[in-house]
């Protein structure tokens, strides 16, 4: 990367780390938030998931919208319009009563009951980022990029338990504070809208790249890898962060002011676990640091399934949390490796609209189950589909490297600069 392009490069993505980390503060606030504030409203189980699914299928029609028209419409403008969004429906949430006010609300607000940030806005980030630095480079960046969004999530989570204060300082109830919150919540995201303003045009995809078309290679890649994701997310939408929220809240009877905590603290524990990620990378590849850290935190979360205290479960769920994200930037990396630079937009797109629509169609199941069943059965199945993934994603992809893992190290450092 040369010198005159790297300045531009470098702020770009110190705009996007910050709005980033602005994000999953948000993010990580309402995912443990909306599993205490929806039953505040009288809503059960079922509402409650139908609710989380509404969200999250709101943000994959937007994701499909950013996918397909992202690059045409301008990177810069599109992330504007879905932090505009997000701060609206959020708000409607925040004072909306009736089921269907606030589902309506939650899809065209995308607002994410994963408790990670994982929507459209994401597509976009993950096709800038890449531009920005060098291959060899490519995965520590993705790397960074995800310890301050857990940083987010952790400081999130945290957020989540200012209801309690609220009620103790403020005299409100225990409905005003929660809807104080996630008001909060809502003008978090409207912050993500000034520092878009100061993004670059290098941002933006040249216009040769907007009407490539995708290579023969490409479409299989992404065919294989996509139908992966897609069995991935559908275990991971059956543990939720409000989901999994709710199951504290109802099978150990603890408040936002310990859940909240708990989840901070799994986050700080993503957090450095992606740090993990990248160096164990460099020594055994992409694909097996994928594999080989998500198999046992699947099963750590079976134990905490059947955990006989909620201080057991929750240190089950933390060393959980320090396995289960290590397989996050390492698939972002992999993904944009594994295609041509000007096709970055679409894979990143399909790939993240596969999850989130698998993502939206389990929570209602989970909550279904979890009325019909047991609080545990979502747990269960979703760990169940997270063990079966990996073991096809080892299959599939384990002769299929990257750049980096092929090239000598003089080479791989130069294929992922900006022209």
């Amino acid at each position: 990367m040369s010198a005159p392009a790297a300045a531009p490069a470098t702020r770009d993505r110190n705009i996007l780390y910050a709005a980033a980390f602005l994000r999953a503060l948000a993010v990580g606030m309402i995912g443990v938030l909306l599993g205490i504030y929806l039953p505040a409203l009288k809503l059960g189980p079922a509402a409650t998931g139908a609710i989380v699914s509404a969200g999250l299928a709101g943000g994959a029609l937007s994701t499909l919208l950013a996918t397909l028209a992202g690059d045409r419409a301008g990177r810069k403008r599109v992330l504007v319009l879905l932090a505009l969004l997000g701060a609206g429906g959020g708000a409607v949430v925040a004072f909306g009563s009736s089921a269907l006010l606030v589902g309506a609300a939650a899809f065209l607000g995308m607002v994410n009951g994963m408790g990670r940030d994982r929507g459209a806005s994401l597509v976009l980030d993950q096709a800038i980022l890449p531009a920005t630095a060098p291959d060899s480079e490519r995965t520590r960046i993705f790397a960074w990029y995800n310890v301050l969004q857990d940083i987010g999530h952790a400081a999130g989570g945290l957020l989540a338990g200012v209801p309690a204060l609220f009620r103790r300082f403020g005299g409100l109830g225990e409905l005003p504070s929660l809807r104080v919150a996630v008001g909060v919540y809502a003008g978090l995201v409207l912050l993500t809208v000034v520092l878009y303003a100061f993004l670059s045009p290098a941002i933006e995809a040249p216009p040769a790249a907007r009407a490539a078309p995708l290579s023969p290679a490409t479409r299989r890649t992404l065919a294989k890898i996509s139908a992966l994701f897609a069995l991935d997310s559908l275990g991971g939408g059956f543990m939720t962060t409000a989901l999994l929220s709710y199951f504290f809240y109802a099978r150990f009877g603890v408040s936002e002011a310990v859940i909240g905590p708990l989840f901070a603290a799994a986050r700080v524990m993503n957090a450095v676990s992606h740090l993990g990620a990248a160096w164990l990378a460099r020594r055994i590849g992409l694909v097996n640091t994928m594999v080989f850290t998500h198999v046992p935190s699947s099963l750590l979360l079976v134990t905490v399934a059947y955990a006989p205290s909620f201080w057991v479960a929750a240190l089950l769920f933390v060393l959980r949390e320090g396995l289960v994200e290590m397989d996050v930037p390492t698939r972002q990396s992999y993904v944009m490796a594994v295609v041509r630079p000007e096709e970055r937009t679409f894979a990143s797109g399909v790939t993240s609209l596969v999850r989130v629509g698998a993502w939206a169609v389990a929570p209602g199941f989970a909550g279904l189950f979890m009325k019909g069943l047991s609080l545990t059965t979502p747990l269960l199945v979703g760990s169940g589909l997270k063990v079966v993934y990996d073991a096809l994603l080892w299959l599939a992809f384990r002769r299929l490297r990257p750049p980096e893992e092929t090239q000598a190290p003089a080479e791989a450092g130069t294929t992922g600069s900006r022209s």
